[in-house]
């Protein structure tokens, strides 16, 4: 399907390289059910075509990819279950991205966040410029940390996982290649020549792509004031237990001196969605035994669980305040983290019957099997 700037995702063929572009530059590029189903086409068609040996990937405009549309999960809540295909799809690619079998290139020029970002960190180079920024701010709205992020931030130093999912912080370029979430540092005036020397390398051998890319890239130089450079007070704070205690720990850190930097990541974490929060939290600790597929697969549930309202309808609340109304000012339900019930935070997490997991391919012969069309939600009625 197409929109008003022609299709949502364009596939380029030059050689032996594929360009693949997200092309929503009006709506940031946020991923639609177009825009998965026609990056999983191309993805499979040129993972298996010999011809193919790279694959670059970028945005139009001021975006990479700001995520999911949260316009189409909102709408869904009309009727049971309408987004099941799109989350399923998604994260299903989500295993296909991170296990790719060729050479790809993530051109990131602009805000790359939440599912958006799942299109880039992943990736075997992934080349960010000062335009750059990135977070994961999905908890603050009533949802999870997801599309494999709860595997990702789990692996990252100390606690930087737990307090960029909790707190969305956001991070630029040199901090997303200091703390190992993109490879390369490249300043945006160098991008389009780099792009057009990778099509002319017009081969995926993996050193001859990083020797390309570091003749472009600058070496990283954090700000006194990085976040990066409060990893103590990070790992002091967010190693703690509970949701709660985090925030009790960080309020004492924040009386202290040369510590104003966390009054407004905290009064951010106040606001947020304290059901969000405590399903974010467990999340990512439970990322840090799992495997990616088990990730995703746990992800998958926990979405669709939200999305059914389960024990809370904080995302429906938490899209109408940022992208509805805009009033921010969202009621949440229950209204503060004593009331969200442990009892409650199981029910999201409980195992599905097997056959209606995400079906992840568990063998390589198999590897593009467990679509959509071919699980039981779209050949029987499953409730």
């Amino acid at each position: 399907m197409a929109n008003s700037e022609g299709p949502v995702v364009i596939g380029e063929e030059a050689g032996n390289v594929r360009l693949v572009t997200l092309n929503r530059p009006r709506h940031l590029n946020v991923i639609s059910p177009e825009t998965v189903s026609l990056l999983a086409g191309y993805l499979e068609n040129w993972e298996k075509d010999d011809n193919v040996e790279l694959i670059l990937i970028k945005g139009v405009g001021r975006a990479f990819s700001a995520g999911g549309d949260l316009r189409v999960f909102y709408e869904g809540k009309k009727s049971k279950d309408s987004c099941l295909e799109v989350v399923y799809r998604m994260y299903w690619l989500c295993y296909h991205i991170h296990t790719y079998k060729k050479t790809q290139v993530a051109l990131v020029n602009g805000i790359t966040m939440g599912g958006g970002a799942s299109l880039m960190v992943p990736i075997k180079f992934s080349v960010v410029t000062e335009k750059t920024v990135f977070a994961t701010p999905e908890a603050a709205i009533g949802f999870h940390t997801d599309c494999g992020f709860s595997y990702i931030h789990s692996r990252l130093p100390g606690h930087l996982g737990e307090f960029l999912a909790l707190t969305g912080t956001r991070l630029n370029g040199q901090e997303l290649v200091a703390a190992g979430l993109a490879t390369h540092y490249v300043p945006s005036e160098k991008l389009s020549e780099l792009e057009k020397q990778l099509i002319s390398l017009n081969k995926g051998d993996k050193d001859a792509v990083k020797s390309l890319i570091e003749e472009f890239s600058s070496e990283v130089q954090l700000d006194a004031g990085s976040i990066l450079n409060k990893q103590s007070i990070i790992d002091e704070c967010f190693s703690k237990d509970s949701v709660e205690e985090i925030i009790q720990s960080f309020e004492a850190e924040s009386l202290k001196e040369g510590n104003g930097w966390i009054g407004p990541v905290l009064k951010g974490l106040k606001r947020s969605s304290p059901t969000g929060l405590k399903i974010t939290l467990k999340s990512v600790r439970e990322g840090r035994k799992q495997t990616l597929a088990e990730c995703l697969k746990r992800e998958f549930r926990l979405t669709i669980n939200i999305l059914r309202s389960c024990i809370s309808g904080d995302v429906y609340e938490g899209i109408r305040a940022l992208t509805i109304d805009k009033d921010n000012a969202p009621k949440w339900d229950p209204p503060s983290l004593d009331k969200v019930q442990d009892k409650d935070l199981d029910t999201v997490f409980q195992p599905y019957e097997a056959h209606v997991e995400l079906q992840v391919p568990e063998t390589e012969e198999c590897r593009w099997n467990g679509k959509y069309e071919h699980s039981t939600y779209a050949t029987s009625k499953v409730n």
